[in-house]
């Protein structure tokens, strides 16, 4: 886990490049390290604590995952063929679809917290970093990037090492509350998300997979939000 988490978060620890692809199935992991600041500051129910949460969570995790999503969001809304979707994708200028998909992933998960109990962050950056190893076991590499480096390391060992430690993670949360259940739920905003990516991109990169991991978070969340409505 130590030389994954310099790639998923700003936690100052030294990673070694070449063995962190080996720790794919330690993504469910970091899940823990990275919800634990924001989760905190909710239990401890802070004057705007939703709003301090959201800004310790990206604290821990950087920018990265947002920036990649405001990239795929302006590649999804591009009109063209793949080509010109892609060249979208990678244009270092952000488009309105992108400005856009970031102000509503904000605005979802800054107006859920208040509505479901603390420890849904935790439950919603569960699924945000088992959405980007489904998305790595696609093994659909798009371009030659960090998303190509780390599916080259993806196998089905590590696919079920991870499953199982989401499992051991999620579930003994959900079932102490039958409501956090529909937590699941958020991965269909995971499967979208690859469904898109492959439909409109022909593969997978760093902006998809920063994409899935912001957009089910934020799905996560708003899954939850009704459900505890």
């Amino acid at each position: 886990m130590r030389n994954i988490l310099p790639f998923l978060t700003r936690v100052p620890v030294g990673g070694n490049f070449e063995k962190a692809r080996g720790e794919l199935w330690a993504f469910p992991l970091v899940a823990v390290v990275s919800s634990a600041l924001p989760s905190a500051i909710l239990y401890l129910n802070l004057p705007l604590a939703n709003v301090l949460a959201i800004l310790a969570l990206y604290f821990s995790i950087g920018l990265l995952h947002l920036d990649g999503l405001a990239d795929w969001a302006d590649g999804i809304m591009a009109k063209g063929d793949r080509e010109k979707k892609i060249r979208a994708m990678k244009d270092l200028n952000t488009g309105i679809a992108g400005l856009f998909a970031v102000a509503m992933v904000l605005f979802i998960q800054v107006y859920s917290l208040p509505l479901v109990p603390f420890y849904s962050l935790y439950l919603a950056e569960l699924n945000s970093k088992f959405a980007m190893l489904l998305g790595l076991f696609t093994k659909k590499p798009l371009g030659e990037g960090l998303g190509a480096y780390f599916m080259e390391g993806m196998n089905g060992k590590q696919l079920a090492i991870g499953t199982f430690l989401y499992a051991l993670l999620y579930l003994p949360v959900a079932l102490r509350n039958h409501l956090a259940l529909t937590g699941l739920a958020g991965l269909l905003f995971a499967a979208r998300v690859i469904k898109l990516s492959l439909d409109n991109f022909g593969g997978i990169n760093g902006d998809c997979l920063g994409a899935m991991a912001e957009i089910t978070r934020g799905g996560t969340l708003l899954v939850l939000a009704f459900a505890w409505a």
